[in-house]
């Protein structure tokens, strides 16, 4: 998919990464960087608002995204056609730069609307972080191993491991201590994951659901 030019802000910010970064000088780096990143991008408008948001809910459920990330989304986002002043800003931080990534960061997701804020109550926040990544098992934009394991060691710990969580948690101890010798695949037991995150959905009361999607693509 290809895009229009890259923004001046940006390709300055290449050229002087170029000459900043670590003392090394790259010469031309920034200008060959900015040529190929016109050349081709992949990222749709739509992708990168969706890489935005996820990012936003990572960081207000608690999740560590780090500074890299962050400029690197910015930059993922600007490149797709996403407009917002503290956007291009963000995108063209350099390293000695990224302390400001995160308020930039924040910034830019107010300017887009995308700015989210879990419930202030702590159970509730848990249940709302649970739901999020139920969604994205059942989405496919997350491996199911990875998300019950996520549901089981920061949500079910600390709510006690209620009921409707018991099945992700038991479908995270099945894929984390899986074996050939059980005669049954790790597939089969994904496939249980995302019917039992299916499930929990289904149990989610109106006034918590965000845009979490439950539709399999």
């Amino acid at each position: 998919m290809v895009f229009g030019r890259v923004p001046d802000v940006l390709i300055a910010g290449l050229n002087r990464a170029s000459r900043e970064l670590d003392g090394v000088t790259f010469g031309d780096c920034g200008k060959v960087l900015a040529t190929a990143t016109n050349e081709e991008i992949e990222m749709n408008r739509d992708e990168a608002l969706e890489q935005l948001s996820h990012a936003a809910r990572e960081r207000a459920f608690g999740r560590h995204v780090g500074s890299d990330r962050l400029i690197q989304v910015g930059l993922d986002a600007l490149m797709a056609g996403v407009e917002s002043p503290s956007l291009a800003m963000l995108a063209g931080l350099l390293r000695s730069e990224e302390p400001e990534a995160s308020a930039l960061f924040d910034q830019a997701l107010e300017e887009l609307g995308l700015l989210f804020q879990p419930p202030v109550d702590p159970r509730a926040a848990k249940w709302a972080m649970a739901y999020w990544i139920a969604g994205q098992i059942v989405d496919g934009s997350l491996d199911p191993a990875i998300g019950t394991h996520l549901i089981w060691a920061d949500v079910a710990y600390d709510l006690n491991y209620p009921e409707d969580l018991q099945a992700l948690v038991s479908c995270a101890i099945n894929l984390d201590d899986w074996d050939e010798s059980w005669g049954v695949s790790v597939e089969a037991l994904k496939e249980e994951a995302i019917e039992a995150a299916e499930r929990l959905l289904s149990k989610q009361p109106p006034e918590a659901r965000t845009d979490c999607r439950s539709i399999r693509r």
